[in-house]
């Protein structure tokens, strides 16, 4: 048996655990749910994630723990497998900046991206849907243009001059963003470290897997 079995939808938000359990070098293997016919509706499904969404990891190394929330699978995959490279050294400003870019990313703008490309479901009127969504792109301007310009300040990458799980969280967050008025490619930085993540073999191979287009289509 493997040591971790990911649960997930090609190029949905499992992306970046599956991108953290390559470069980890880690025994997994993957379990399809295919939100199209209703997996994510799945009674058994359900039992592992109540939320209805994708990725939930098991640890079949810690009596089959379930865990779900992609950025609290990465961070779980960097406790154990240290040595990986996913995080920066405890301690240091590097790891600090990683965790902070980690926690923005899902808590604003993955949250935002959800908002944009599901606006039905805040909303009771079909009138209301384009208005919803043309405010959540003006929001997410504003925000790829925070992460540019920090790009522009701390490096190559979120945490610096070295590559982070951040990184690859962010690339994914940047392909759900591909129809915005003003696509994340059209800021330099961000174009920089989107080919520098996607170059690195760790990351081609759980894009290939899921059969995630490369190089980056939006």
């Amino acid at each position: 048996m493997s040591d971790y079995t990911l649960f997930y939808f090609p190029g949905n938000a499992n992306i970046a655990p599956h991108v953290a359990l390559e470069e980890a070098g880690a025994s997994y293997e993957l379990s399809l749910v295919d939100r199209k016919s209703g997996g994510l509706r799945d009674a058994g499904y359900l039992a592992l994630n109540p939320n209805a969404r994708v990725p939930t990891l098991i640890d079949h190394t810690l009596g089959d723990l379930v865990i779900y929330e992609a950025a609290a699978i990465c961070l779980h995959i960097n406790d154990r497998h240290p040595d990986a490279g996913l995080l920066p050294p405890v301690g240091t400003p590097e790891r600090a900046r990683a965790l902070q870019w980690l926690i923005w990313l899902t808590n604003t703008l993955q949250a935002e991206l959800l908002v944009y490309h599901y606006p039905m479901r805040h909303v009771t009127e079909d009138a209301a849907i384009d208005t919803v969504r043309a405010k959540a792109n003006e929001r997410l301007d504003s925000q790829f243009a925070i992460v540019a310009n920090a790009l522009e300040q701390t490096g190559a990458y979120l945490a610096g001059q070295d590559y982070s799980i951040a990184d690859a969280y962010l690339t994914m967050l940047c392909r759900w963003a591909g129809r915005l008025a003003k696509p994340p490619r059209t800021y330099p930085a961000l174009n920089r470290l989107v080919d520098a993540v996607l170059a690195r073999p760790a990351v081609d191979r759980a894009y290939q897997t899921e059969g995630v287009k490369l190089p980056y289509v939006a």
